[in-house]
């Protein structure tokens, strides 16, 4: 029935190369007791080096509850959603900008590029360019360079 149906949406019902399927996961979760607000801050906030103490400390909860907090929300522990969540970010930024992959590194909070490049690759299935070369909506600025100048390394 799957395959019947990609047909007819002319998808692919596998990718070729045990490529991983690009699908949008949610980020923001189902919040309880207003943690809304921590989970927009925390979005907002991703180029941060975030930890769950902070966290904590943002939501005015202790530890454990934040963790337990983010499993009855999300179903994860908190630094794996902070994780998706850059990811998602990391994505987002590839498909419209132009921006380099070490900004792109710098803007999620990934850590260097090298370690961006390897999560990336992990959880999504291919390097950041050929994710980049896949889905990019706009083309790149002209001669290389960035949309925001500073962001150029």
């Amino acid at each position: 029935m799957a395959h019947q149906l990609a047909r007819l949406l002319v998808a692919a019902p596998h990718r070729t190369g045990g490529q991983a399927q690009f699908i949008d996961l949610p980020v923001r979760p189902e919040p309880s007791d207003g943690s809304a607000k921590l989970y927009n801050w925390a979005l907002e906030n991703l180029h941060q080096p975030l930890t769950v103490e902070q966290l904590a400390r943002r939501a005015g909860v202790s530890r454990r509850t934040l963790i337990r907090r983010f499993h009855a929300d999300t179903g994860l522990p908190p630094m794996r959603w902070l994780l998706d969540a850059r990811l998602a970010r990391a994505r987002e930024l590839l498909e419209t900008s132009g921006l380099t992959v070490e900004a792109v590194a710098r803007r999620c909070g990934l850590g260097t590029p090298a370690n961006f490049r390897t999560l990336f690759k992990a959880r999504v299935g291919v390097p950041p360019s050929v994710y980049r070369d896949t889905f990019l909506s706009v083309p790149p600025p002209p001669d290389g360079q960035s949309e925001a100048g500073a962001d150029t390394a």
